[in-house]
């Protein structure tokens, strides 16, 4: 059984850590693409980076006859924790290969890895539904077969990945991951499979419906890799939906043909000018002393960069797991480019599933950061709209203050002058306050309902939000008698309310 511990939680992400059998792995986790033929990036260049972990394709160490027996002895790499791919890739790119799923499974119980993945059929960008159904079968029959081989393996203390097919067809998609429910004692990590391609085109809010719709069919404490992830663009809306694992080549491929990742997009070196970038590389080269070096120098030098900024990109990811602030980082990326705007527009379609799981109790708590209409999708936000439809009346008449950031108060300050003033116990009274619409005086102190910074200035978006918010509730309310006090810079009056919910 997969030792998997959750540390951390914010939105569907979280932060935890995998017992593998050279060590734990704290995730979410990027594994770099290591291809042992090519010395392009060393163990060691990985090392001085901060990795302790990464991939390499088991089927070219079977084809060229690399590695026999163990392969962190014969590779030198005692203190990483070692993945292996199956040769999947090498299929999706040149169409099937000389070596059969059981080679590839017998071969990695052999060299035992710490994580290892069978030989699955990818769906890649096929368009064709019968021809896409056909690499989920194929799959889930090779899964069959795997589990057999691995169920009947001594002393295996490898933890198996379940490749999940289905492309673009995301009803194969969910069909494929609830099929995990029969291999559930075998293969430890669900994985989601042909995503390159969608990601090179950047259609990232394809990728956010492949995510979920796996996601959303499997058990939530099972640790899940998103095959190809490779840019930090994309990694932080992933992590939201809960993936834990990525890997990719991207750095490497990129360098080769002189492209350099930033957290933000990624450029051709010769557009550059400066670094804006302090990693080791960047802080001894400028732009131009990289394209007076050789290719192959210029290459290396690159791809320890673009690790560099992925590994910085996974550690702001988890900060911002660990502070409570995920949404508000998605909210930062969002604007970096049109395809993570797209994302995010994408992600808040799902924002029911991302309230599930995200925790109501947190250790630290942070007041939370409210900008604009998307902020409406918050966790914090929806769950309070929950509570208020569940709100049960307890006196006939009700008094409602309302707040406004430009009253030059904090809530806390405003709050607390009402309470002083509270003279009559025979009404209910609330605060109109932008994006959460009514708050109860009673629970006013309750998190995040007097911990949150939101703008001076209000978009009309908002406003109407809060308005329509405050309408319902009063109407489905019914109260005998409505007072509003401090409510005009809101543009809300007792005529409208009263109407409304006569």
């Amino acid at each position: 059984m997969t030792l998997f511990e959750i540390k951390y939680e914010d939105l569907a992400g979280r932060i935890g850590v995998l017992e593998t059998a050279h060590g734990k792995l704290e995730t979410p986790a990027f594994f770099p693409v290591v291809n042992v033929l090519k010395e392009e990036i060393k163990i060691s260049d990985l090392r001085n980076i901060g990795f302790n972990n990464f991939i390499t394709n088991s089927f070219i160490l079977y084809k060229n006859n690399v590695v026999r027996e163990d392969v962190h002895k014969e590779l030198n790499v005692e203190d990483f924790i070692i993945m292996t791919d199956s040769g999947a890739y090498q299929i999706l790119e040149y169409g099937n290969i000389e070596v059969s799923n059981v080679d590839i499974v017998n071969y990695q119980l052999k060299i035992r890895p710490d994580i290892a993945v069978i030989l699955d059929m990818p769906t890649g960008d096929i368009n064709d539904y019968e021809s896409a159904k056909f690499t989920v079968n194929e799959t889930l029959e090779r899964a069959r077969i795997a589990a057999n081989i691995i169920k009947n393996t001594k002393n295996n203390n490898i933890i198996w990945v379940y490749p999940i097919q289905g492309g673009k067809f995301l009803d194969l998609i969910e069909y494929s991951a609830k099929k995990l429910s029969n291999f559930e004692d075998v293969y430890g990590i669900a994985a989601l499979g042909s995503p390159t391609v969608v990601l090179e085109r950047y259609m990232y809010d394809v990728i956010i419906d492949m995510i979920y719709t796996a996601k959303s069919s499997l058990k939530r404490g099972l640790p899940f890799h998103l095959f190809g992830g490779g840019l930090p663009h994309i990694i932080p809306f992933a992590v939201a939906l809960g993936v834990d694992m990525f890997d990719s080549a991207s750095y490497i491929i990129y360098a080769r043909d002189g492209r350099y990742i930033t957290r933000q997009r990624v450029y051709k070196l010769e557009e550059l000018d400066y670094f804006p970038c302090s990693c080791p590389v960047c802080s001894k080269y400028t732009p131009k002393d990289l394209l007076s070096l050789n290719k192959r120098e210029r290459t290396r030098l690159l791809a320890i960069h673009n690790l560099y900024t992925i590994l910085e990109e996974i550690k702001a990811t988890k900060q911002a797991i660990k502070e409570g602030r995920l949404f508000e980082y998605l909210q930062e990326k969002a604007y970096v480019h049109p395809a993570t705007y797209t994302a995010f527009k994408k992600i808040l379609k799902y924002k029911e599933y991302l309230e599930k799981y995200d925790p109501r109790i947190r250790g630290d708590p942070k007041g939370i950061f409210l900008f604009d209409e998307k902020s409406l999708h918050r966790p914090e936000i929806l769950r309070h709209e929950y509570f208020l439809k569940r709100y049960v009346k307890k006196k006939n008449k009700i008094t409602i203050y309302c707040y406004s950031p430009n009253d030059d108060k904090s809530i806390y300050e405003y709050k607390e002058q009402i309470k002083k003033s509270l003279d009559d116990i025979n009404k209910e009274i609330f605060l109109a306050v932008p994006f959460f619409g009514l708050i109860p005086i009673t629970i006013s102190d309750s998190y995040p309902l007097s911990q949150f910074e939101m703008p001076r200035e209000i978009d009309e978006e908002v406003i109407r939000d809060m308005k329509n918010k405050i309408l319902e509730f009063i109407r489905n309310k019914s109260y005998s008698e409505i007072e509003l006090i401090n409510c005009e810079k809101l543009n809300l009056h007792i005529n409208s309310i009263s109407s409304s919910s006569s």
